[in-house]
């Protein structure tokens, strides 16, 4: 057998544990180095990986075969391409970057020095999701509607940047848009944003949002948005043709916050492991990270004036 891949994690964040736990579980991997900026989150982790406050350092020093990038989304440029820049693989969290220009920046080194890019949208490695993918094999779809709503203040584990659009690139649009958008790209295929309509709190932070769809074989979806939901919905319907609906709760048999996270997370190293290590072809690896983030600009751009009010104007 060939030796472990040595991994860094960059940015010990909410989602840093998901990665943690998975690269300890997988054979495939070997925890080399940990990286944050806070001085106290980095004194805070416990396991025997090497820590640095800068991944340029952690890039030269520690020499990792691939690296996580699960730092702030307004910082995923600058790591991202260091890290690409270093001849390292790289795996990055939904969003690719924080605009379309900053994503083909990444995806055009990436592509030059054959460098594998992923993101990583944990959804579509959702049990229910690749049950519902599995049934739809061969059959035409008419509609598809995914739900992702939650309430933002259960889910920042500390990470305020959330609320803050300038970091965040936005709000639920921004954020949790990218992964919704790929769940309709993994049924659908290619589409285009046909219409969105985005209430923002007082802030100016979407906190709803509907985005709809088409695809050209027909089909037309739909992603609901909220970062007010007094509890936590991600789901998909989908309707064929015929009539008949089959649906995917990603969250049932989960039991727990966020535990539906744990088995997505391992899945999403598995396949890194298979890009980083030059066993898949694909050096796209994103699954479309890209594309996820032309559909959150285009669904921006398309917000109707009338529905882009805050959340006082909406009785909220």
């Amino acid at each position: 057998m060939s030796r472990p891949l040595r991994l860094g994690v960059i940015g010990l964040g909410a989602i840093s544990p998901y990665y943690l736990a998975a690269a300890q579980r997988l054979p495939g991997w070997e925890l080399a180095a940990v990286c944050d900026t806070r001085t106290e989150t980095l004194e805070e982790y416990g396991g025997p990986a090497a820590r640095f406050r800068d991944h340029r350092a952690l890039l030269a020093r520690s020499r990792p075969d691939a690296v996580i990038v699960a730092v702030p989304n307004h910082a995923h440029l600058p790591v991202c391409h260091d890290a690409l820049a270093a001849g390292v693989p790289v795996c990055v969290e939904k969003p690719l970057a924080l605009t379309a220009t900053e994503g083909h920046r990444l995806v055009d080194l990436a592509r030059h020095r054959d460098i594998p890019l992923m993101t990583a949208f944990h959804r579509r490695y959702n049990m229910a999701v690749r049950t519902l993918a599995h049934q739809l094999t061969g059959r035409n779809i008419a509609t598809v509607r995914v739900r992702y709503l939650e309430r933002i203040e259960d889910h920042l584990g500390g990470e305020d940047w959330y609320l803050d659009p300038a970091r965040c690139g936005g709000g639920c649009v921004a954020d949790n848009g990218p992964n919704a958008l790929d769940l309709v790209r993994l049924l659908l295929g290619e589409v285009t944003v046909t219409g969105c309509t985005i209430h923002r709190d007082d802030h100016g932070i979407d906190r709803q949002a509907e985005i709809r769809l088409h695809s050209p074989t027909g089909a037309t979806a739909s992603v609901e948005l909220d970062w007010s939901y007094p509890g936590e919905v991600k789901d998909i319907e989908v309707e064929l043709t015929g009539g008949e609906i089959l649906h995917a709760d990603m969250l049932a048999g989960h039991p727990g916050f966020k535990a539906s996270l744990w088995h997505e997370y391992e899945a999403i190293l598995t396949e890194f492991a298979s890009l980083a290590g030059g066993h898949a072809r694909s050096r796209e690896g994103a699954h479309g990270g890209l594309a996820a983030l032309e559909l959150v600009e285009a669904a921006y751009r398309a917000a109707r004036p009338a529905g882009d009010v805050t959340a006082a104007e909406a009785g909220r």
